[in-house]
């Protein structure tokens, strides 16, 4: 590692860090909502900017590129069509959230259910962002560290000794990070670092395409086309072990919902916005980015394939085995920099939406009644630094996952996104659904999701959720028909938080995003460019 490299990455980490600070300071993380919710001062570019690198971290560049080095661009299905989901956040979720004034989705549950049904959500969220979602992000950027700076051979160490020591290294930074700042000081860097991620991504596969063709970008873009042409298909058979279509319309669509619309981790940086109208704006910003992000969280790994074959034995090493290929020397650091915030951002986002859902709903109502909002702030930040520890320690352990790092993370989400959706969505529009049906379709579900991974573990996990969400509908109806509630459930309506005013071009930048999206899909397919 030379000295420019390290320079310019210390640079580039300390300049993002101290400009995010300097912003933060003025909102007061003494409180609750200060610390957790960034004082509910975030704008729309500000909330797409950390929704963006809240999802988007090294799971993803590492994880899906790896399945499209092996399946193709039917990967991209998990980035394109998260922006109908995010319509769907922005147009209906949010305004029903925002009118509530809930903090947390828990809140929501609590408010329509009870406190039972709400706390068994919120283990269930504590649960996989603890043992999966954490780790894993800590786990795939150290991967990435490693082959781009070779930390191993530097220290003379196993590569699985190099992770687990980048991985302390990196999720120490991240607790330091978020408690010097909580939520606003996240949200303003991750702003700075989703540019650099957009401009440091694109460029891989423009750099990769380049070489392919010799300096020409058309010419290496024609290669990838002749060479294997149903590497740029999006649609995948049937039997797909990645996406198979029909799950596009079902078990994915679901999926997606579950994860845009009612994942604690992504929704709680909406409720940040200062206004419905901003957090309206920052999915549908999120939305288009989606469908753009796809040239560099797939197409990559194709272009892995065309340069290396099928010499890479683990598709997850493919996207760092690409970066050392194609950068030159000098962008080491600045990458390197690039690919730090995408792992802090994702780590201290779902940190500090773990710490917010073990305080809120566990200390503050039932541990220690009566306690001030100084002793709530600072019970998240002991909590915050207790699960990051036990991440830390997991995070090697991802190394032995048999089935890759993204399948890996929507697998765990199937333990109980279904139901989640299913409760919600009957929370917003049945007034007689109740909090047994509630429990009774998370117990049903839990049972039958683990009984089809041991005896059905051959069918793909997105045909399964194509079918458990319909069933978990069926079952809380049922519950419902048979004992619902004997007064018409109401929600209070003058708890907003904040203006409900909606943002007036919603409509329009939804059509646009619609069409975007089909766009994409044409664009991928046999009719252009997979011919």
């Amino acid at each position: 590692m030379n000295g420019f490299v390290l320079f310019s990455f210390i640079l580039i980490v300390v300049g993002i860090g101290g400009y995010a600070y300097v912003k933060s300071r003025k909102v007061n993380t003494n409180t609750s909502e200060g610390y957790f919710l960034g004082g509910r001062s975030l704008t729309g570019i500000t909330i797409a900017g950390t929704v963006v690198m809240t999802n988007l971290s090294t799971e993803q560049l590492v994880g899906q590129n790896g399945q499209s080095y092996v399946a193709g661009m039917e990967v991209m299905a998990w980035e394109v069509t998260a922006a109908i989901a995010l319509v769907f956040l922005a147009l209906v979720f949010l305004p029903k959230y925002m009118k509530y004034g809930v903090d947390t989705i828990s809140d929501f549950i609590e408010i329509r259910y009870d406190t039972t049904t709400k706390r068994i959500v919120s283990l269930l969220f504590i649960f996989t962002y603890m043992t999966s979602f954490l780790p894993v992000v800590l786990y795939s950027g150290s991967l990435v560290f490693n082959h781009i700076f070779s930390i191993d051979k530097i220290l003379d160490v196993d590569p699985l000794v190099a992770v687990a020591i980048i991985s302390t290294v990196i999720g120490v930074l991240g607790l330091v990070y978020l408690l010097l700042g909580g939520l606003s000081l996240a949200a303003f860097s991750d702003t700075i670092y989703g540019v650099l991620l957009i401009v440091g991504g694109i460029s891989i596969p423009i750099i990769g395409l380049m070489i392919l063709g010799d300096g020409s970008f058309l010419e290496g873009l024609n290669s990838v086309r002749e060479k294997a042409p149903e590497k740029l298909n999006a649609i995948g058979s049937i039997d797909s072990e990645i996406v198979p279509w029909p799950t596009l319309f079902l078990g994915m669509f679901f999926n997606n919902l579950y994860f845009w619309c009612t994942n604690q981790m992504i929704v709680q940086k909406t409720l940040a916005g200062k206004n419905l109208k901003e957090g309206q704006k920052g999915a549908l910003y999120v939305a288009f980015f989606k469908i753009f992000g796809a040239l560099f969280l797939v197409f990559p790994g194709i272009i892995a394939f065309h340069m290396f074959g099928d010499s890479i034995e683990n598709p997850d090493h493919a996207y760092p085995v690409l970066l050392t290929a194609v950068l030159p020397d000098w962008a080491y650091g600045i990458f390197g920099a690039v690919i730090f915030g995408a792992i802090l951002s994702s780590f201290v986002g779902s940190l500090n939406a773990t710490a917010t859902l073990f305080t809120l709903d566990f200390y503050k109502p039932r541990l220690k009644k009566g306690v001030t909002d100084w002793q709530i702030a600072r019970a998240g930040k002991i909590v915050t630094i207790l699960v990051g520890l036990i991440s830390i320690m997991i995070s090697p352990l991802i190394s032995f996952a048999p089935s890759g790092l993204y399948a890996l993370l929507q697998e765990f989400y199937g333990l109980y996104s279904m139901p989640l959706l299913a409760i919600i969505v009957f929370g917003f529009y049945s007034k007689y659904v109740t909090a047994q049906g509630a429990k009774i379709t998370f117990i049903f579900h839990i049972v039958v999701y683990l009984f089809a991974q041991i005896f059905f573990s051959d069918v793909h996990y997105l045909y399964v959720l194509s079918i458990l969400f319909p069933v978990d509908v069926l079952v809380l109806w049922l519950a419902t028909k048979i004992k619902p509630l004997t007064t018409p459930f109401t929600f209070e309506t003058d708890d907003n938080k904040v203006n409900v005013t909606p943002w007036k071009h919603r409509y329009l930048i939804s059509a646009l995003v619609v069409i975007a999206m089909v766009s994409a899909y044409i664009v991928f397919s046999p009719l252009v460019l997979a011919n």
